[in-house]
């Protein structure tokens, strides 16, 4: 594993209003004494380019981006180095760290996958969380090959995981499977056929393939591959991502779908496609825990003390939104609502676990949050502070409740997190 070095790019950003104390919930008689951070990397550009899926649904001109196809963009390492900011200053305020001091060694770990994206993102988050210091980014040598821990492959190859994996995903998809979701998706399918004029696109003229809907759709399962997907599931999935990437990177809004969405309710329809694209293949239970066993192994590591005898004060992954639904599902989180975005896992968002420990009952406990950017926060680059900070939701498993602050167990936590193995 090896460091991020590079600093120049701090010198392009804004700067941040300072922030003023507040509240703090030590003074509470909690003591935040742990925080572990999942978060999917920061915004990109669209994975698709053209040739693919994109330029053979639309006869249409996509819009250039000048950021090679999954990159991070300059945007996003923007909008990190605001979140690094953002979570220093709560962490400060909390006193799990000092104000303009460097973390010393052992107080932290950040590891990130070995893709360009996750690891710019953990590189720009620690710059703006640890300015000037000397904080170490884990992730493999190589970068554009995927970390085990974190690629949310099948490793079970026996048929018979493979058809209770189908039965669970068809389960996850509605009372009708895949056919069933896919005729209440018919809506956001016909928007979307709307405005790529999608009758008059290449794969309609050369293959006469020309409503979205009817395209065939199966789910696939091969072991070492992610679980996958065809039919207008996964091309609506690509063209909405497209979409929403558009609106967050801040193009021209006659530029974004060029200039056919017209109100919240079309974004929302547009988003649940992606949305129930990543509940299918990596939320259903059995599947999520066979595609993040890897990552939940790493997570009792890092809150079970009899293997960790000093717990790193602050621990950072960088994956990716197939990541953060198969840990929701395999933690049994609760539905939850994340008001002013479209996505329920939207781009740069952070699972945050935090240890607190309750210094009246001499107690420890855990609160999870999603801590993410509303959908204007990213289009307008809003920095983030104290005063104007991101969202946060708290999160509920079925398992752990929470009382009146968000706090459940830590007992029964790390309990959940063992028997997830």
């Amino acid at each position: 594993m090896k460091k991020f070095t590079s600093r120049a790019l701090l010198c392009c950003l804004p700067m941040v209003i300072p922030f003023a104390p507040t509240a703090s919930a030590a003074d509470s008689g909690y003591e935040l004494k742990q925080v572990f951070m999942f978060s999917r990397h920061g915004l990109r550009a669209p994975l698709a380019n053209s040739g693919s899926v994109l330029a053979t649904s639309t006869p249409k001109t996509w819009p250039k981006w000048e950021t090679k196809g999954g990159y991070l963009t300059p945007k996003g390492g923007v909008l990190e180095n605001y979140f690094g900011h953002y979570v220093n200053a709560w962490m400060v305020k909390e006193n799990l760290f000092s104000k303009d001091t460097c973390p010393v060694q052992g107080e932290t770990f950040i590891y990130a996958n070995s893709l360009q994206r996750t690891v710019a993102t953990a590189q720009y988050f620690t710059l703006g969380a640890f300015p000037g210091c000397d904080v170490k980014i884990l992730h493999q040598a190589e970068i554009g090959i995927m970390d085990s821990t974190f690629n949310p492959i099948i490793r079970d190859g026996s048929e018979q995981f493979k058809q209770s994996a189908l039965k669970a995903m068809n389960n996850e998809a509605g009372p009708k499977g895949l056919d069933g979701l896919n005729k209440q998706l018919k809506p956001a399918y016909d928007l979307l056929d709307k405005l790529t004029d999608y009758k008059n696109s290449s794969v309609c003229q050369n293959d006469k393939r020309c409503d979205l809907n009817s395209e065939p759709a199966e789910f696939t399962l091969v072991k070492n591959k992610e679980p996958g997907v065809t039919g207008p599931l996964r091309i609506g999935t690509s063209i909405s991502d497209a979409f929403i990437l558009q609106y967050y990177q801040g193009f021209p809004l006659q530029d974004v779908a060029w200039g056919g969405i017209k109100s919240d309710a079309e974004w929302n329809k547009l988003a649940e496609i992606k949305d129930r694209y990543g509940e299918v293949l990596f939320g259903s239970p059995i599947v999520a825990k066979n595609v993040a066993a890897p990552l939940i192994k790493y997570m009792n590591v890092i809150f079970n003390d009899n293997e960790v005898t000093k717990p790193v004060k602050f621990n950072m992954m960088v994956g990716h939104d197939s990541n953060v639904v198969s840990l929701l599902s395999v933690l049994k989180i609760k539905d939850y609502q994340l008001p002013g975005q479209f996505e329920k896992t939207p781009i740069g968002g952070k699972i945050v676990f935090e240890r607190w420990k309750d210094k009246s009952n001499n107690k420890d406990l855990i609160k999870i949050e999603y801590l993410y950017q509303t959908k204007e926060q990213i289009r307008h680059a809003e920095p983030l502070s104290l005063e104007h900070p991101p969202q946060r939701v708290v999160l509920e498993m079925e398992n752990c409740p929470i009382d009146a602050n968000g706090f459940c167990s830590f007992d029964d936590f790390t309990k959940i997190l063992k028997s997830a193995i």
